[in-house]
């Protein structure tokens, strides 16, 4: 399986950075100097979809900083929003498939830059004032230490690597403050090209940058005219995750069958199977089938919500909040099922822009009202982001576990028992990949045509 994701934000309108000393995933706040130029202090924790006033006090997963815990929450509230922003503007029969993690990864770095209105909603937005810590310059300390968790797991079956960078006109001064944090915080470095004589080819290098980071999965991701002479900063976070799963699916059980895109329109697409012990749970009141596949080390998993029978995606995608989904996900239970599954293959590719705008992120998009005076030394007050382009790509197919020893027992053949639970997905379902111990969503989306 592998998975790509990348985001791109254009800025509109050299210090060369420091060497830092700081081990960022053993670091306490005090060791790490961010000061933004502004800060951005919340009122008052709001309360969220789901939640009531006096809320049971929920277990802290071990080793995991109370404040990161929180971050993790807030990405997946704002990764449920965002998803049905997007699917509305999208039609029914469509594919979909992002990242929120690296969405909210790459807006926090521009985010170091921001101040009033600007920076008010990018907090609101991303849903950052959701975390005790009220002030917003502590945000890039807590993701710092999330990266920490999701990115440096020792295992050797699975791979998930992000990747940020700075990409800046040279021919300006980029704030030596914006510069060290960057860097620090989210690994991202500032490369200075000559966008003003070149964007063309400033926009061919960034591409190639971005294809290297993923395995030639992902190449054109600022398409013609994405980059021009105005253009200030550009920044792009990548995503790539390949995992093996840990009861793979035998290929000798793969056969054709009929995919229900929609009534009566139907594909026929390699239907993978297997039966196996999997976590799963059906919510009758929901109207969903919820199953979890592990792959191989547990702490990364596929979670599959499938509609029941005489219940359209879209239905389900109304109805779907943060808080909803973390209780289906903690109520499942280790059951015997005949899971069948597509092999599939999908890739997406959008602006971020009016989605955004929609939930509220206005003013950084607009050459009025943004206010961005933390990237570069000279007093600008023109810098705004003219886009942010999104691409990511999803393959599923039998690959398992290197080691037989390490699979789940399996049955191989196709059992025609009717006690057995049966997970069929042969229409429309929303796909996840999370971390288990935090439910950090990172990647998200729906698969309503494996047949493309």
């Amino acid at each position: 399986m592998h998975l790509f994701t990348l985001l791109v934000i254009s800025i509109w309108g050299v210090v060369a950075p420091q060497h830092h000393p700081v081990d960022i995933c053993t670091a306490k706040p005090r060791d790490i100097a961010v000061n933004p130029m502004c800060i951005y202090r919340s009122p008052e924790k709001k309360l969220q979809e789901g939640e009531g006033p006096e809320q049971e006090k929920e277990k802290l997963p071990d080793f995991t900083n109370p404040r990161v815990w929180e971050l993790s929450k807030a990405n997946s509230r704002f990764a449920t929003v965002f998803y049905k922003h997007l699917a509305d503007s999208k039609n029914d029969h469509g594919n979909i498939f992002m990242s929120p993690l690296s969405i909210s990864t790459a807006f926090a770095m521009t985010k170091l830059g921001a101040c009033g209105s600007t920076l008010q909603q990018l907090m609101e937005v991303f849903r950052f004032d959701t975390i005790s810590e009220k002030t917003s310059d502590q945000i890039h300390f807590f993701f710092a230490k999330l990266n920490c968790r999701l990115y440096k797991k020792a295992n050797k079956s699975s791979e998930l690597v992000s990747a940020n960078r700075l990409f800046g006109e040279k021919t300006l001064n980029f704030n030596e403050t914006y510069q060290n944090v960057s860097e620090l915080v989210y690994g991202a470095k500032l490369w200075p090209l000559n966008f003003k004589e070149k964007p063309e080819l400033s926009r061919t290098l960034i591409n190639n940058w971005v294809a290297n980071k993923t395995e030639k999965r992902i190449t054109d991701v600022i398409p013609e005219g994405g980059i021009t002479e105005f253009t200030v900063l550009v920044l792009v976070n990548t995503i790539y995750f390949k995992g093996q799963w840990k009861s793979e699916f035998p290929t000798e059980n793969t056969k054709m069958e009929k995919f229900f895109r929609d009534e009566p329109n139907l594909c026929m697409v390699p239907m993978m199977y297997q039966e196996a012990r999997f976590r799963y749970i059906y919510l009758p009141s929901n109207k969903v089938q919820v199953l979890e596949l592990p792959y191989k080390g547990d702490d990364i998993t596929m979670v599959l919500i499938l509609p029941s029978k005489d219940t359209v995606l879209a239905e389900v995608e109304r109805d779907l909040m943060s808080e909803q989904l973390e209780r289906w996900l903690s109520s499942m239970q280790e059951v015997m099922l005949s899971v069948y599954l597509p092999r599939f293959r999908i890739e997406d590719s959008f602006s971020l822009k009016e989605n955004l705008q929609r939930m509220g992120l206005v003013d950084i998009f607009s050459p009025e009202n943004a206010r961005l005076p933390g990237i570069i030394t000279e007093d600008r007050k023109d810098l705004y982001v003219s886009d942010a382009f999104h691409k990511a790509f999803l393959e599923v197919n039998e690959e398992g576990s290197e080691a037989a020893a390490s699979t789940a027992v399996m049955i191989t053949g196709r059992s025609l028992s009717m006690n057995k639970v049966v997970f069929n997905a042969n229409k429309p379902f929303l796909v996840l990949i999370r971390e288990v111990a935090i439910n950090s969503i990172i990647f998200m989306g729906r698969v309503s045509d494996p047949c493309l």
